[in-house]
């Protein structure tokens, strides 16, 4: 018994040490996937850096989750400022150590989800376009360079986005987010590919209908959630803990050799 103890303690020891001292960023990493992301890969002993845009009444709330991240014994960097801004992405780098970041992670939720045809004509403009494609596709491109320019990742470092099923699929008002998915998994294809000469694989990974305040907001979820509860395999929603294990997953050696691809972490519910 002592023996298989020794084992387990050796193993979980061989599990969070090639994560010491190296950084995730998380682009949105204030609330459902990237918040328990944040939280999964402080638990493993890596140093977080969020990057969110919240209200100040949310900021107790938030502060209290961070100091628990904080508890683990990692450091935990955040910044409430625009993703979006050259001089926020100028600013956070300039806080991190260089060679360090094991993981960019793009997981900002900011577009429209206005329907291309509306009787009082509030319909998707091509600035509304415009807006989504690079806050939800176009900026994990910009981030990706500068970390770069700047020499902050790691050696065999992952760079990952979260999709969606609505790159492919129609749901009304998701013309713009839906767009913006697709220009993300071109990108990601890209990157895989020329990035790869540095030792950097990039990856999009497809989570179920999950409940999130993103997942709330686009229209009918209250439907769409019904449907994807229905039609998965094990009858329930993916939660955010279970997408936030297959990144922990994804930071880890033996996922060095994946690289170009959609992960769909569903349950199955994307072929049924």
């Amino acid at each position: 018994m002592q023996e298989a103890s020794e084992n387990t303690d050796q193993q979980t020891k061989e599990s969070t040490e090639h994560l010491s001292n190296l950084w995730a960023i998380i682009l949105g990493g204030s609330s459902g996937l990237g918040l328990a992301t944040a939280q999964k890969l402080a638990s493993q002993d890596m140093n977080i850096c969020i990057v969110h845009r919240d209200r100040k009444s949310n900021m107790p709330d938030l502060e209290k989750r961070f100091n628990e991240m904080r508890s683990n014994g990692v450091e935990v960097l955040t910044f409430n400022s625009d993703a979006l801004s050259s001089e926020t992405i100028e600013m956070v780098l300039s806080k991190i150590p260089d060679n360090k970041v094991k993981l960019l992670l793009h997981s900002i939720a900011k577009g429209s989800v206005k329907p291309m045809l509306s009787e009082d004509n509030n319909i998707l403009s091509r600035e509304d376009l415009d807006i989504t494609i690079h806050a939800m596709g176009t900026s994990w491109y910009q981030w990706t360079q500068k970390l770069i320019q700047h020499k902050k990742f790691t050696v065999k470092a992952r760079n990952m986005a979260f999709t969606s099923e609505g790159n492919t699929k129609v749901w009304k008002g998701y013309g713009a987010v839906s767009a913006a998915k697709a220009s993300l998994e071109a990108l990601m294809r890209n990157m895989a590919v020329e990035l790869a000469p540095i030792g950097i694989t990039s990856n999009c990974i497809q989570a179920g209908a999950t409940i999130t305040p993103s997942f709330n907001v686009i229209p009918g979820s209250e439907k769409l959630a019904e449907f994807a509860r229905k039609r998965n395999p094990f009858k329930r929603l993916t939660t955010p803990k279970d997408v936030a294990n297959v990144v922990y997953l994804m930071c880890r050696p033996e996922s060095d050799w994946i690289n170009g691809t959609v992960i769909k972490v569903d349950g199955g519910e994307s072929i049924q």
